[in-house]
């Protein structure tokens, strides 16, 4: 696989992927869209553009290829040295086109201009979502004609029908009647006997002997922190330990990480939530301790 593939399945997982000395992949979520005059429905989408001043090595892109070839940091890191230096050769005389992702070229003041490519949509949430056209709505200008009302024809009912009714409907409300006052009578005996039952229960005295203390129980979940400064990586977690003794001297927060996939204990100057703190720190470790401080990306439990 060439470094454009590993870019390709790092912008669906992360909005930031710096390919060191050449500059750095950000994306922006894009709410969908209508076209008005194709009635074309366009779904969220992330749009990539590219910044020249993310330069630093953070790791992530080192990382994924070390991971997914089964080799070392620093063997990586050549491999990606390696392809910005074909890359920089190549665009001074042509564009330099990044599978699935965009096209470079450099304008006549000799800065970097990137076109990226509509072809690809990195937000996973719409994953298999694609453009959709819509048929257009004709509105009718048709008038709508009232229906006239039809006249019913009035029928004459026999006498003998009305009586039959009216006798009929004298039978219900007596029933009606009788039923009404049955139940007013089962109310009232029964909101009589609820209210004795009430009195024996206030009467009554409930004592409990020897009763359970309370126990009050608090727990804190901690929110692990994803990103992490590294200082380095150890064979020896003796020397390790050390580390972290001579970054808190200089007052740091130092912290001991755990083993990555190679057996390296990793040490950490500090780890945070925000991947913007984390950055700052990085910058800021660079200019006053180490030049060789890292960014990594990883959940601990």
């Amino acid at each position: 696989m060439g470094i454009e593939d590993y870019i390709k399945d790092l912008l669906y997982r992360y909005d930031c992927v710096i390919i060191p000395n050449f500059g750095g992949f950000v994306t922006n979520r894009v709410s969908a869209k209508i076209h008005e005059d194709s009635n074309t429905f366009y779904p969220p989408t992330k749009q990539v553009g590219f910044n020249v001043n993310l330069i630093h090595n953070d790791g992530l892109l080192a990382n994924y290829i070390a991971s997914s070839e089964n080799i070392s940091f620093d063997q990586a890191t050549s491999k990606i040295k390696g392809t910005v230096s074909e890359w920089n050769k190549l665009i001074k005389t042509t564009s330099l086109p990044i599978k699935n992702i965009g096209s470079f070229s450099m304008n006549e003041k000799n800065q970097l201009i990137f076109n990226p490519s509509n072809k690809t949509n990195y937000l996973k949430s719409s994953f298999g979502l694609t453009p959709t056209q819509s048929s257009v709505v004709v509105r009718s200008d048709q008038k709508i004609i009232p229906l006239n009302p039809i006249k019913k024809t009035q029928r004459k009912v026999p006498v003998f029908i009305k009586y039959a009714a009216t006798v009929a409907v004298l039978l219900s409300l007596s029933y009606v009647g009788w039923t009404g006052y049955e139940n007013k009578q089962e109310q009232l005996n029964f909101a009589e006997d609820q209210r004795k039952l009430e009195e024996k229960i206030q009467t009554a005295t409930f004592i409990i002997e020897n009763p359970l203390a309370t126990i009050e129980l608090n727990v804190n979940k901690e929110v692990p922190k994803s990103f992490h400064v590294i200082a380095g990586a150890f064979q020896f977690v003796e020397n390790a330990h050390k580390k972290v003794d001579q970054l808190n001297a200089k007052g740091f927060n130092a912290t001991i990480l755990g083993t990555n996939k190679w057996g390296l204990t990793q040490v950490a100057y500090a780890s945070f939530y925000k991947k913007s703190d984390a950055f700052q720190s990085l910058s800021d470790i660079r200019k006053v301790d180490s030049k060789d401080a890292w960014l990594l990306v990883k959940k601990f439990q």
